[in-house]
């Protein structure tokens, strides 16, 4: 029984180390390095709710955390590959 309280506390800690990791930042140029969008679009898909929320850090400062853009392009893997386009496009031939 007290080999199992170990290992429990063992667990314990080694999730709240992994936890308690700094998150790394991406300021807009790295976003822009692993999403293939611009600029224009990558703020409004921010806006529309379509993209993680950046932060600001500073008053000039504004980023992204890495594993809310992961989980991100993790739900873009889930869409309807065959959903139409956006308003005002033509349908996709074929």
């Amino acid at each position: 029984m007290i080999a199992a309280t170990d290992q429990r506390e063992a667990e314990t800690e080694d999730v709240s180390t992994a936890n308690s990791r700094p998150r790394r930042m991406l300021n807009e140029t790295q976003v822009l390095e692993i999403i293939p969008v611009s600029r224009t679009t990558l703020y409004r898909m921010e806006k529309a709710g379509r993209f993680p929320k950046s932060t600001y850090i500073s008053p000039n400062r504004r980023v992204w955390f890495e594993d809310e853009i992961i989980a991100w392009q993790n739900a873009v893997d889930e869409f309807d590959p065959h959903r139409p386009r956006g308003k005002g496009r033509r349908r996709a031939s074929g």
